[in-house]
């Protein structure tokens, strides 16, 4: 394919519009809360997973209140979000949200990293869920 045949395909494609954790209309695609599962076989028998969209990965965590401002610097550092869900005595209930390419190798190195980072402030990584947009028209 030459270079010109290229330009012309992105001409032609519908360009998929700015993907942000708050982007309207953003549905689960792909969902892991076993951690015996893993993350190729969640995305393979995922019919709506998109695999050449982005996505918005979900970790679902549950920290001490006492940690969570540690676990919300920590993760900024590499474009998480960490947004509360609900409070109990059990702790406090989160979301750690960030926009990116959605395949098994970068699930599982960031439910490893998620489960590393509970464990070490006290809480819980309960697994992980996938967010995609409609596509584009």
């Amino acid at each position: 394919m030459s270079l010109l045949d290229r330009l012309r395909d992105l001409v032609r494609k519908p360009r998929e519009p700015d993907l942000s954790t708050s982007t309207p209309g953003l549905t689960v695609v792909a969902e892991a809360f076993d951690p015996a599962e893993a993350d190729s076989s969640v995305l393979a028998r995922s019919p709506d997973w998109v695999a050449d969209r982005q996505a918005v990965l979900r970790h679902h965590l549950v920290l001490p209140s006492d940690r969570v401002e540690e676990a919300a610097r920590t993760l900024a550092q590499d474009g998480w979000e960490l947004r509360e869900q609900s409070r109990s005595d059990a702790g406090v209930t989160l979301h750690a949200l960030r926009v990116q390419a959605l395949d098994a190798l970068h699930c599982a190195q960031e439910r490893s990293r998620m489960a590393g980072l509970a464990q070490r402030l006290g809480g819980d990584s309960l697994g992980w869920d996938a967010l995609q947009g409609p596509p584009p028209t």
